[in-house]
């Protein structure tokens, strides 16, 4: 037994509190090394009386390591606890001072989750778990109102650059809400949408107050009331890691330098304000002098930014809040924005924008979730880019599953592609067959998934600004067939709970190949079976699961042909071909 390769530490993903009753307990090993795993779990003060061995299971691996995982309800909430790992030669017990031969006697050398606190609890709003969000850019989705377009307005439909507009507005959206609505859309993620001097909006100038070239507050009010009718939430995107060129506090230091109340509002290194060789002598967002960044430990900032958290949550009844350059502000913002905000609503539903691991923050304390983007760029290295092969996706997808706490990955923010990246089509080449293999793999993966405004329809676009492109409303220039799809794949997913669970497990992923086969489940037992090909030729998968009795009925699929005999399952798939299969009672 490789020992050197197991590890366990107590606390964040190793050992957790998934409910008010249940503690979630994780051990690493090398990968096909160890074949069975226990928990040997006590109660500290009754030691003798109430210890009991609880297998564990694997739930994912990677290229290096199996994941083990098991679920303990300590009958008093306290639990110390050690692991027993045998492979076909030997047995271990791992405390929290080692590697032992033999149990030890008394539990003071075991690992420990001291108190199940009910306040500790991370719980993320359960509405969450069922959503699928859809992306909008409010200046490029529709223009709905003529009368607050802003100067100089172009055609729509034109070439997006860095410093032009197109008029779209929050009625556009209100406009076309039947369109997401038919999508089977539950959930509307926005681009900032407060007065500030861009076209993004990432420039904020007045945080409590809708830019008049999108409409008003109360317009504001009217669209979230809208989507509440239809089931759509709303959430809003909050850049509280710096402000703009124009935010008053920002124009005072600018006009008296030291002199001014607000200097200590920001991070200023020489006056008067300037820029020398490309860099500010003030801290700003990326070098960027129309974006100065906050000094969020300062009492006066920290008051200001979160009243205009509660005040949207309030008085215009936004369901969370999306978190622009999350990991550039102070944890400790973060721990009384999440206060505030769950304390003005308990299910608002709070999103960091971190490109990387973010254990960090999902503790409890912060964030709910993060934009996933280790899986995006999974996703799109294996269906896009084509530069991984299935073992290697099935290893980053492994090692991504591992990284949170079971109820930080039944909210993570599944996403191909956003604003800030080129459109899917396009990284796909174009090829829609690959966009679909794409999209079908984040639709039926733990977490929840986003779609950027206009890839249903097939728009596509380079990096900014191309990827902001205005949204095209013609039918006969859209993309029906595509759209379709989607809205097969997201009914899909929102009827079928195994779709929306974290059980997945790989069946086929084997090095050199493209050629992907999983399964998926629910508690309630619930069992889909899924095989992607994402090569350029066909192939043939062959399987065997024990029905019990059952058959499988096909779904969804396209260039599939199935065949099955008893336990036996034949998958014929045609180059980028898929086949989505439910296990069934057998008529």
């Amino acid at each position: 037994m490789q020992l050197e390769a197991i590890y366990h530490r107590s606390k964040q993903n190793g050992s957790y509190a998934y409910d008010r009753e249940t503690v979630h307990i994780r051990i690493r090993t090398k990968k096909d090394d160890v074949t069975a795993v226990d928990v040997i779990a006590v109660d500290k003060y009754a030691f003798q009386r109430t210890t009991v061995s609880v297998p564990m299971r694997k739930f994912t691996s990677d290229a290096l390591f199996d994941y083990w995982e098991a679920a303990y309800k300590p009958p008093y909430r306290r639990l110390r606890y050690a692991f027993r790992l045998e492979d076909a030669q030997e047995q271990w017990y791992l405390t929290e001072r080692g590697f032992r031969k033999e149990l030890p006697e008394h539990y003071f050398e075991s690992f420990e989750f001291p108190y199940l606190n009910g306040v500790d609890v991370f719980e993320p709003p359960t509405w969450v778990k069922e959503a699928v969000f859809y992306q909008i850019f409010p200046e490029r989705f529709a223009n709905g109102d003529k009368q607050n377009d802003p100067p100089n307005v172009q055609p729509w439909g034109g070439e997006p650059k860095p410093d032009n507009f197109f008029g779209g507005d929050l009625e556009g959206v209100i406009q076309h809400l039947d369109h997401l609505s038919e999508l089977g859309i539950t959930a509307i993620y926005f681009t900032p949408v407060f007065e500030a001097t861009t076209n993004h909006k990432y420039d904020t100038r007045d945080y409590k107050k809708v830019d008049p070239h999108f409409g008003s507050n109360e317009k504001l009010k009217e669209l979230v009331a809208a989507c509440h009718a239809r089931g759509i939430r709303v959430l809003l995107d909050a850049v509280f890691n710096h402000a703009g060129r124009t935010f008053p506090p920002f124009v005072d230091v600018l006009e008296h330098g030291e002199q001014s109340a607000y200097k200590d509002w920001f991070y200023v290194h020489d006056y008067p304000l300037r820029v020398e060789d490309g860099i500010p002598t003030y801290e700003t967002f990326a070098f960027e002098p129309i974006m100065p960044k906050l000094n969020t430990e300062h009492p006066e900032v920290k008051q200001y930014l979160l009243d205009a958290a509660r005040y949207w949550i309030e008085e215009v009844g936004i369901d969370g809040w999306r978190l622009d350059v999350a990991n550039e502000v102070d944890h400790q913002f973060w721990r009384e924005f999440r206060q505030v905000v769950k304390q003005a609503n308990p299910e608002a539903y709070i999103l960091g924008e971190i490109w990387h691991d973010s254990m960090a923050w999902l503790q409890g304390d912060q964030f709910d979730a993060v934009m996933n983007y280790p899986l995006t760029d999974a996703m799109l290295d294996f269906f896009a880019k084509e530069t991984v092969d299935a073992a290697e996706f099935s290893s980053l997808v492994g090692t991504q599953l591992a990284y949170y706490p079971q109820q930080a990955t039944e909210v993570a923010f599944n996403l191909l592609d956003s604003h800030d990246t080129p459109r899917l089509l396009t990284q796909c080449g174009g090829d829609k067959r690959r966009m679909k293999l794409a999209t079908l793999f984040q639709f039926t993966h733990p977490g929840v998934p986003c779609v950027y405004y206009g890839n249903e329809i097939g728009i596509e676009g380079e990096g900014d600004p191309d990827c902001r492109r205005c949204m095209e409303w013609d039918e006969e220039k859209q993309d029906r067939e595509l759209f379709n799809f989607y809205r097969d794949v997201i009914a899909l997913r929102r009827k079928h709970a195994a779709l929306r669970s974290v059980g997945i497990r790989f069946l086929q992923a084997e090095a050199g190949s493209r050629v992907l086969m999983y399964e998926r489940w629910s508690e309630s037992g619930e069992r889909f079976l899924i095989a992607l090909n994402a090569a350029a030729k066909s192939t043939v998968l062959r399987t065997e699961l024990p029905l019990d009795g059952k058959a499988w009925r096909t779904e969804l699929a396209s260039d599939a042909s199935i065949a099955s005999v008893g336990d036996a399952l034949t998958i014929q798939l045609e180059a980028y071909g898929f086949a989505v299969m439910k296990q069934v009672a057998d008529q």
